[in-house]
């Protein structure tokens, strides 16, 4: 074969290669074995899917007549997550993604002194749940990976929670 019609044929298999191109992989998330926790034991992201990273979100101010530096400012664990969790659905509705694309998520809390200064994971935990898992409303079965971590602090001391996440879709 010469040189010429060589390339004519690897031009042409080329163009033609989509219509043999192995199909598109989905998201897979792997549950925990007999487990109903709403979280993914591992999340399979494939090739053809576009990874996101979003830089940790910070809670908004819920009392605007407190010091912006007090707990007081952005009130329980509780109430700091749910600011947070709504933070990061805008983002991603301005990126065009849901809640749902969610497939990897770090969670710092820091120990609450009403709580004898640890980390208040239930109260994370009912704000996390509105947004997946079966309580959600509408539930949201899409759960992703996840960690819980209790750190000394933050930059801002009126802060007990950050949530970082990484969202991919197809």
């Amino acid at each position: 074969m010469t040189m010429k019609k060589a390339l004519a044929t690897l031009l042409i298999a080329a163009a033609c290669g989509s219509a043999f191109a192995a199909p598109k992989a989905d998201i897979v998330r792997h549950k925990i074995p007999n487990s109903d926790f709403p979280i993914a034991l591992a999340v399979t992201i494939p090739p053809t899917a576009t990874i996101h990273f979003i830089s940790g979100q910070v809670p908004a101010v819920v009392n605007k007549d407190a010091p912006g530096d007090s707990l007081e400012a952005f009130g329980d664990t509780k109430t700091q997550s749910e600011t947070v969790l709504k933070k990061i659905k805008e983002i991603l509705q301005g990126m065009k993604l849901e809640m749902s694309d969610v497939v990897k998520m770090q969670v710092f809390l820091v120990g609450d002194p009403a709580k004898g200064g640890k980390a208040d994971t239930k109260g994370f935990m009912e704000a996390y749940t509105q947004y997946f898992g079966a309580g959600a409303q509408p539930p949201q079965p899409n759960l992703p990976a996840r960690a819980v971590v209790q750190v000394a602090g933050l930059s801002n001391p009126g802060w007990l929670v950050e949530i970082e996440v990484v969202a991919a879709k197809k």
